[in-house]
């Protein structure tokens, strides 16, 4: 289905319902996260390994890439259809990587942080096997039309697996440059556990941002076949500053810092400000990321830029807050952000991590958000974050979980192809293309395979939802919905099973 997201403002609700829930809620931040982390293991693509938990899948796309004479087995399909796009898949990648970096120790205690490498590296092999040459990445295999015509088990799949590629005659900066910041962020990873590996992802990072800056163009022009479903709104500026900073933060090069810092005016960086954070729009990532790098001694020479960036950061968090003066994110009556209709779950749970990521900067630098003169605490910022989880697991007028197979109610019938019909080890007949939608689709049953760990497009403006996989608008789940959630479970589960059985005077902070 069609992700389409734009750098739109959003406008205030004239009335705000938003209360701060105590930490000691009922919630279980530990099964949410071993959940989420599941869920990657059902979006894979190619020859499943001998460990895979999710049995009800199999494997698919072994021939992808074959026509092309270019192994390209493997990735992750991006939501309920069979297609593999990789500015999603890449945008996924990052923001795993950048939860493990940030909370890795709790996933550790949790016993997830193998499971986290996991879906990281089951993305990165790929983008090896993908970036074929150094000006050559193949972005996409499936085409999305033909796809949809369809319902089919990815096991099943006859529809068209023809691969997609940017090269120098055909440029795609924005794809080149979120693979370049997702084998960043995974190369820090991996640094200690697997440090050739790491090494190995350095270079390619290297390489892919060389080509994306170097031969600068919008990827959905050079592949046409994807304006209808990843369309680049924001352009590749955006994703260019966003992969330079993943690459200082991996190397520690000061070039590529200056390449944030030189071209901060002409690429927006300081001058959008922007109130959503997407596989689209990188913005207040990059910004808040940027901000950040204030606390250190050696880039002071560097703060009329850095704090340019830091504004900018700030309109962003403070719209989140609703404390931005009239440009605020629009909220349901049960306290959820709004950003659009379609999909709108992943612009939550990108809030709720930026959120969290940055009331622990604050937190370690002893500072506080300035929202137009109005101090808030790292606590306050966190609550909010908090909240955010909480009514994707059921704090909310539905009083259902929208991440699949956590609580007693949740959404059953989830606009998915895999997941909707029978298992292919069960039933090996052949399901043909539009055979799925008569006789799975169509179903008034439950899918037959609970979708554990998805994270759904959600209720729309009014809280309002309706669980029928024909409402792709609402029931369908997406990599980059699940991805950003998989840090700030780790967290809360660490908070709650640490901070607060050691400091409980910490409660009534909540």
């Amino acid at each position: 289905m069609k992700k389409h997201a734009s750098p739109q403002r959003c406008f205030p609700l004239l009335s705000i319902f938003f209360a701060i829930i105590p930490f000691s809620s009922s919630f279980d931040y530990h099964q949410a996260l071993s959940n989420s982390l599941l869920y990657f293991e059902t979006q894979r693509s190619g020859r499943l390994p001998h460990n895979q938990r999710v049995i009800w899948r199999d494997h698919s796309g072994l021939t992808d890439g074959l026509e092309q004479g270019v192994d390209l087995v493997g990735g992750y399909y991006d939501a309920g259809d069979n297609v593999k796009f990789g500015l999603p898949m890449a945008f996924t990648v990052t923001m795993l990587s950048w939860g493990v970096i940030e909370y890795g120790q709790y996933m550790a205690s949790a016993g997830e942080y193998g499971h986290a490498l996991e879906a990281i590296k089951w993305g990165t092999d790929y983008f090896i096997k993908a970036h074929t040459q150094p000006n050559v990445l193949w972005v996409q295999v499936g085409d999305g039309d033909t796809d949809h015509y369809c319902w089919q088990r990815p096991e099943d799949m006859t529809t068209s697996r023809q691969a997609y590629k940017i090269d120098e005659t055909n440029p795609g900066s924005e794809v080149a440059a979120e693979t370049a910041a997702a084998m960043a962020a995974a190369s820090i990873v991996f640094r200690k556990t697997n440090p050739h590996y790491s090494h190995l992802l350095l270079h390619h990072a290297q390489q892919l941002f060389e080509f994306g800056d170097k031969y600068r163009g919008k990827y959905d022009k050079s592949v046409g076949v994807v304006s209808s479903y990843y369309p680049s709104v924001s352009g590749y500026q955006d994703e260019l500053l966003w992969a330079a900073l993943w690459l200082y933060r991996a190397t520690d090069n000061q070039s590529y810092l200056n390449y944030v810092l030189q071209n901060a005016l002409s690429f927006g960086g300081i001058t959008w400000a922007i109130s959503e954070f997407s596989w689209d729009v990188k913005y207040a990532g990059l910004q808040i990321i940027a901000s950040m790098l204030l606390r250190e001694e050696k880039n002071k020479v560097h703060k009329p830029t850095l704090e340019q960036y830091l504004s900018k950061a700030q309109h962003y968090l403070c719209a989140c807050l609703h404390k931005n003066n009239g440009s605020n994110v629009d909220r349901t009556p049960g306290g959820l952000l709004y950003t659009r209709q379609w999909n709108n779950m992943q612009y939550v749970s990108n809030a709720a991590f930026l959120l969290t990521v940055y009331s622990d900067h604050l937190r370690e630098a002893n500072q506080q958000l300035n929202c137009h003169g109005e101090l808030v605490g790292p606590e306050e910022i966190l609550s909010f974050a908090k909240s955010q989880v909480d009514y994707i697991l059921g704090a909310n007028p539905m009083a259902m979980s929208y991440l699949v197979g956590y609580g007693p109610k949740y959404p059953t019938k989830v606009h998915h192809r895999g997941s909707s019909t029978e298992s292919y080890k069960h039933d090996k007949g052949f399901i043909g293309c539009t055979q799925g939608y008569d006789g799975w689709y169509a179903r008034p049953h439950p899918n037959p395979h609970v979708l554990v760990g998805a994270l759904v497009g959600g209720p729309d403006i009014n809280d309002r939802f309706r669980d029928d996989r024909g409402k792709y608008v609402q029931t369908e789940a997406c990599t980059y919905n699940t991805a950003p959630l998989v840090g700030v479970f780790a967290k809360l589960f660490g908070l709650e099973s640490t901070e607060l059985s050691s400091n409980p005077s910490l409660i009534s902070s909540w």
